[in-house]
């Protein structure tokens, strides 16, 4: 039974009704630039066909009823008296609604059940999924215009200062413009979007490595707090600002651990915009290449990788169908992407989760990944 069919069916179940309205929103995985979001710079993800699904009617009385299928538990608020509870999944609804309120939006509650197939704790924005269905939720029933960018920032305005992780703009702004057949090209400053295609007869496999990290309580935040000293010393606003040649030109003044985390930074946003004319020329094995210094990045400047991701994205470089391999997320553990020839997937697929789990005794989840949409509105 697909997500639509199982939220839809306990929709009618937990409610006595049909749901007036069934919307979606996705996960993503991003091909390259990490962590160059919240320093102002250029990210290339793209939306997966794996997201958060609500099915919903309206409420007339200001209150949102809502119950997960994953977590197995309901959610109860009123819209006029919002409060902050210890994290879980019904924080990430409730911080959604209030920052649509605090942007000035009246809004219309609903009754709901919300299902998703987008792994947590992956890094695969599990989160943002779940966030811009709750805002095509609150759009559709209190007739808001859909602005993917607007919607996109009070998304990560949710997730900043109401739930507490404080992320940059990517996931929600990919989850909510996506486009089917194409990566993102965002630059996270001005919010300007262009879709670039995914080259001619590959595909992308995201690689789940079965480790878990916790962003809230992870070292993501001082990662950021080093790039924004960095971009002090540089006297910019953000690292974005800063050319390869100008960090050359003063690397030597900083000191080791802050010199290797803004190299990472620079050289990213190098490697995400050469990757997206390298995808515009259908070029995969450029595309392979630059997420494979990117890993390297990643594993030695800002040391946010780990064994068994490095034995991960190894294995797949090194199988003959794959252009290249890297983490991807916030780090720590989570997933690794890589680029892979059409053809032969279905032989990386095994061949890698085989050797994988040969290596470290997990058992990885690969999923071959379509570029879907960012989140849709369907009739019920």
């Amino acid at each position: 039974m697909s997500l639509l069919e199982q939220v839809t069916e306990a929709f009618e179940r937990f409610f006595g009704g049909a749901p007036a309205l069934v919307v979606r929103a996705p996960g993503r995985v991003n091909l390259i630039g990490e962590h160059t979001d919240y320093n102002d710079g250029f990210v290339l993800p793209m939306a997966i066909n794996r997201a958060t699904w609500i099915a919903l009617r309206p409420r007339s009385d200001g209150r949102v009823r809502g119950f997960s299928l994953e977590f197995n538990d309901w959610a109860d608020f009123a819209l006029d008296g919002l409060e902050k509870n210890p994290a879980n999944w019904a924080e990430y609804v409730k911080g959604v609604a209030w920052a649509l309120m605090e942007a000035g939006y009246q809004l219309t509650g609903w009754d709901g059940v919300i299902a998703g197939d987008v792994p947590i704790g992956a890094g695969l924005s599990s989160s943002a999924a779940l966030e811009l269905a709750t805002a095509r939720a609150f759009a559709a029933t209190s007739g808001l215009a859909w602005d993917a960018a607007a919607m996109a920032k009070l998304g990560q305005k949710a997730e900043n200062q109401w739930v507490g992780m404080n992320c940059g703009i990517m996931d929600q702004m990919i989850s909510a413009a996506g486009r089917a057949g194409h990566a993102l090209l965002i630059d996270c400053r001005s919010l300007a979007a262009e879709a670039v295609p995914l080259p001619p007869d590959t595909l992308v496999v995201v690689l789940d490595t079965a480790t878990r990290r916790g962003l809230v309580d992870s070292a993501y935040n001082e990662r950021r707090a080093q790039c924004e000293a960095a971009a002090r010393f540089f006297g910019v606003p953000a690292l974005r600002d800063v050319t390869p040649e100008q960090f050359q030109a003063r690397a030597g003044e900083l000191d080791d651990l802050t010199r290797r985390r803004a190299r990472h930074v620079i050289t990213e946003n190098e490697r995400t915009l050469q990757a997206a004319e390298a995808m515009r020329r259908g070029d995969a094995a450029a595309l392979g290449a630059l997420m494979d210094a990117s890993h390297v990045s990643m594993r030695d400047d800002f040391e946010i990788s780990r064994d068994e991701m490095n034995t991960m994205v190894e294995l797949a470089q090194a199988h003959p169908a794959s252009y290249g391999a890297r983490m991807t997320g916030g780090g720590f553990g989570g997933c690794a992407v890589a680029l892979v020839r059409a053809a032969a997937v279905g032989a990386f697929v095994t061949i890698l989760g085989e050797r994988y789990r040969q290596a470290t005794g997990l058992t990885p989840a690969i999923y071959v990944c379509e570029a879907t949409n960012g989140a849709e509105v369907f009739p019920a």
